[in-house]
């Protein structure tokens, strides 16, 4: 087998049939093994030859090619692995809600697919709002007559509207959910362009501020949750997600399970928060998590936020504060006391000391070792 010489399979849908796309460089040996294959076609819009995708043309499309040219077939075969999230998902939501007359639902088949991958139920909710804006934008048009152009209107359409980002990357991961996975059509939609990544900086207040803060929360369950997020840097949903047992008092440790990216991993306690928490405990009586609502069952997510937002506004924080302030906060103040920066990654959980680094872009001691012209 030649270095170099291979050629990429795809999946097409040409005139609502799918075919097998075979992309290639240009090559006489290449092209003169493709042209045996059983009606093979050439298609201008996506450059490249196809043939009817069928198990019997794919096994000769191997055989053909095999021990003389390198078959890539990583957009070709769903190969992503089953998320190991334990948690069930809760559709309740999806059910009981009320919807305008000729509403466009999400097909029954996209739902069971997110639960057989295990997906998070913040993604699920995402997916399937994100998905039915779009396949409403398209009403009268069937799913699988959906191509890459009106994929890009729609995108367009998002931009022009002013959609965060974040949110149309959620579109368009919930477009490619339906197709790739559920109709499994790997990379159908392999083309489509997405918005470029903003590098932005996380906002990070002082200490004194988070202090003042923490004296202005409502009661010892608020104090506890805003000391909670800021001395061990976790994440809002890892928080109400927190069990008692979660809590090593012992080992000054807190075990946080299937965080970001489904990874168990350990953050430090503070020993101020243990007295507070084990005071909490006595008065409040959680059975289960640590934070539970007023009826038993986790604290809510919005209102975290809340007890954060209200007591940074009773301190007369001038910015809006959240958690995940408080998360780059803790972070940021870690670095500038000296700790390395891998350690911080640990506790934070992140894969990469590079998703880390951004803390050092806003540290005083990077700027406090810079002499300004002005002064020298």
């Amino acid at each position: 087998m030649e270095k170099g010489r291979n050629v990429t399979l795809k999946h097409l849908l040409i005139r609502n049939e799918r075919y097998i796309g075979l992309q290639f460089n240009t090559d006489k040996v290449i092209h003169a093994l493709v042209k045996q294959l059983p009606d093979v076609k050439w298609s201008n819009e996506f450059n490249m030859a196809y043939i009817l995708n069928s198990k019997e043309n794919l096994d000769t499309v191997f055989k053909t090619l095999s021990g003389v040219v390198w078959v890539n077939c990583n957009y070709f075969f769903d190969k992503k692995p089953i998320n190991k999230n334990s948690e069930p998902i809760d559709i309740t939501w999806f059910r009981k809600r009320i919807v305008p007359e000729n509403f466009r639902l999400c097909p029954t088949q996209y739902l069971d697919k997110l639960e057989l991958k295990k997906y998070a139920n913040n993604t699920v909710k995402a997916y399937i709002l994100a998905f039915e804006a779009f396949i409403n934008y398209y009403h009268s048009k069937k799913l699988i007559e959906i191509n890459e152009n009106d994929i890009r209107n729609y995108i367009l359409k998002l931009i022009q509207e002013n959609k965060s980002d974040s949110y149309i990357n959620i579109a368009i991961n919930s477009i490619k959910f339906y197709y790739e996975s559920v109709l499994g059509m790997p990379n159908r939609f392999y083309q489509i362009e997405r918005p470029r990544k903003e590098k932005k900086l996380p906002k990070v207040i002082s200490k004194d501020d988070v202090l003042k803060i923490i004296a202005n929360t409502n009661n010892l369950k608020h104090k506890c949750i805003v000391s909670l997020l800021y001395s061990s840097g976790i994440r809002r949903n890892e928080l109400v997600n927190l069990k008692l047992s979660d809590i090593e008092s012992k080992r000054m440790l807190i075990r946080i399970e299937a965080a970001k990216g489904k990874k168990d991993r350990y953050t430090i306690l503070s020993y101020t928060l243990l007295t507070d928490l084990r005071n909490y405990y006595k008065q409040w009586k959680p059975s289960f998590y640590v934070f539970e609502g007023m009826n038993g069952g986790k604290y809510s997510g919005q209102s975290v936020g809340k007890v954060v937002t209200n007591a940074a506004k009773k301190a007369k924080i001038q910015t809006t504060v959240t958690p995940h302030m408080l998360r780059h906060s803790f972070a940021t103040h870690l670095f500038e006391g000296g700790t390395d920066i891998r350690q911080i990654q640990v506790l934070l959980g992140h894969s990469s000391t590079k998703t880390t680094e951004i803390y050092t872009h806003v540290a005083m001691t990077t700027f406090k070792q810079i002499k300004n012209p002005l002064d020298s």
